[in-house]
């Protein structure tokens, strides 16, 4: 799996010792990686509209050559035939959230995700201690790991709002880095960031894979539609405000076959 799959064909283990706020690797002499901790996986459940929608698309898309992971029992849990052969596997990010690897959200981040079903039925996993933007051999530091978090229901957003997929708020250092590291105009902002998120899906509904283009066409799309709505801007000023102050990251470029692309907004600019 990964990126460069086609070219790294073997397989190779890093074992890694996690203490004092570092990870080390004796496959990695000489490198220490400072953690953040996150979870990889945080999403709730499709509604079954949802869910028949994505299969037929990704189905259509295996069709055509894509890499795609269908439905199956095999190494599902539950194995029930009757669940595992129609859920979706959690190797990729949809509308509902899921595997999206997004690093920044860490301790202090805000998620929101439009709500599929009654209850929402959120769930996490695939913790990390650390991650680079794109997880691009397919593993981050892989760990065990405590979710603590806080859920409000902002009733009826996402439909006034009409947003499809997830987006997230984050605390001032976490764009950059750690707290107390500058950001790229040389100060930490206090307000912090928004981010919208895109991923390889057409405006038509079709399914594409891998498309890194498409995912960053969308969170921009995305973006716009969130300053339009939340500052009274027209689209065309939020295109022109997202080419001066948004920045575009490539979250990740692994999870087949939704790449995942960060569109990040800092909040300091706005009086």
């Amino acid at each position: 799996m990964g990126l460069l799959r086609d070219l790294f064909t073997t397989p190779f283990l890093v074992h890694w010792e996690m203490a004092n706020g570092f990870a080390v690797s004796p496959q990695l002499p000489g490198v220490r990686i400072p953690g953040a901790p996150f979870m990889g996986v945080m999403g709730v459940a499709p509604s079954h509209e949802l869910l028949e929608r994505i299969v037929a698309r990704e189905a259509d898309l295996a069709a055509r050559g894509g890499s795609v992971r269908q439905p199956s029992a095999a190494g599902a849990v539950p194995t029930a035939a009757g669940i595992a052969s129609k859920a979706l596997r959690t190797i990729a990010p949809h509308e509902n959230g899921g595997n999206f690897d997004i690093k920044s959200l860490t301790a202090g981040a805000t998620l929101y995700l439009p709500v599929q079903v009654p209850g929402g039925l959120f769930s996490v996993g695939d913790a990390h201690f650390a991650q680079g933007d794109g997880e691009s051999c397919g593993t981050a530091v892989e760990t065990r790991a405590t979710f603590v978090g806080r859920f409000d229901v902002l009733k009826g957003e996402a439909t006034r709002r009409r947003q499809r997929d997830p987006s997230y708020q984050l605390p001032g250092h976490a764009h950059h880095g750690a707290p107390g590291v500058h950001g790229a105009h040389g100060v930490t902002p206090s307000k912090g960031y928004y981010a919208t998120t895109g991923m390889s899906l057409r405006s038509d509904g079709r399914a594409e894979s891998e498309d890194i283009t498409l995912s960053a066409r969308n969170a921009l799309i995305n973006m716009i539609d969130y300053i339009a709505d939340a500052y009274s801007f027209t689209r065309e000023q939020a295109y022109c405000l997202a080419s001066v102050a948004v920045d575009l990251r490539i979250s990740q470029a692994v999870d087949v076959p939704n790449m995942t692309v960060s569109a990040v907004l800092p909040l300091d600019i706005f009086g």
